[in-house]
């Protein structure tokens, strides 16, 4: 009779199918993301070249005149970098005032019935009302320098986090109310053991709304608002005025990838304090 020899077989090494689908979808975001830059540029050039005659191609540089022209070139790019510092600082102090409003509006709202209906009205005018109308009224009241600025940064980011607040303390499981209720818990220990930390996804995503908000707000303040430094804004309406589009665009992208900059740390520092307890805080 022959003899079976029971060797030990080396186990084979396999793949985690999680990762390997993670890795995939990332490499997948990616090359979407590289994609749709690619036909964004080429959508540009395709109007500067193809709709627009010579005559007219000022109206719309290629991006080569715009980054040879303005964004690599120190004299042209320094007082816009120097701008869009003093935007940052005003939409940075915006961001923390409304934050502080918003989330303490957002926390009150849920606590009685009534303060929800006295308050939220006010907050739906200050949404649908055009900032652009507002604005005039800011400078009349606060002057033309950086406080009617970072008013009118806190007027445009403060409806999406009283919101986002609000809903996130309402939507904080019944269950865990009783059992705080049979605990005897207090108030401010229901609120700041119970409401807060399950209500944090909600207000962290409406802080990274209105961390794209807040850019807005202070270049529209800029605009209109040009007593002082000049913010980037400001630099974009003497462009316009002065038909100097390469510099004009180059101050737009700036504002652009800094408002992205912005947001993609937002959406970080969110994940990070939401951890894997909450499905917003995974990655997929």
């Amino acid at each position: 009779m022959s003899t079976v020899l029971n060797l030990p077989i080396a186990p084979v090494a396999q793949a985690n199918p999680v990762a390997s689908r993670r890795l995939a979808a990332r490499f997948g975001r990616g090359s979407v993301a590289v994609a749709a830059l690619a036909a964004g540029v080429g959508l540009w050039y395709a109007v500067s070249y193809l709709v627009l005659s010579p005559q007219r191609r000022f109206l719309l540089p290629p991006p080569h005149a715009v980054l040879a022209q303005s964004l690599l070139d120190s004299v042209h790019l320094r007082p816009m970098l120097v701008a869009l510092g003093v935007t940052a600082e005003v939409a940075g102090m915006g961001f923390v005032a409304a934050a502080v409003i918003g989330v303490a509006v957002g926390a009150l709202m849920s606590q009685t019935w009534w303060l929800e209906r006295v308050i939220f009205p006010y907050a739906v005018v200050l949404q649908v009302v055009p900032i652009l109308a507002i604005t005039p009224l800011l400078g009349l009241w606060f002057g033309y320098s950086t406080t009617s600025r970072v008013a009118v940064c806190v007027m445009i980011a403060l409806f999406p986090i009283i919101t986002n607040t609000h809903f996130g303390f309402r939507s904080v499981d019944a269950g865990l109310h009783e059992l705080f209720t049979l605990g005897r818990a207090s108030r401010l220990q229901r609120l700041v053991r119970l409401e807060l930390p399950a209500a944090s996804p909600a207000i962290l995503t409406g802080l990274r709304i209105a961390s794209g908000q807040v850019i807005i707000g202070a270049i529209i303040g800029d605009m209109f608002f040009a007593q002082g430094e000049p913010g980037i804004g400001t630099l974009m309406d003497d462009y316009r005025a002065q038909l100097r589009s390469t510099d004009l665009i180059a101050a737009i992208v700036l504002a652009a990838a800094f408002g992205v900059a912005v947001f993609v740390v937002c959406s970080v520092v969110s994940r990070l304090a939401v951890g894997r307890w909450h499905g917003s805080g995974s990655v997929r």
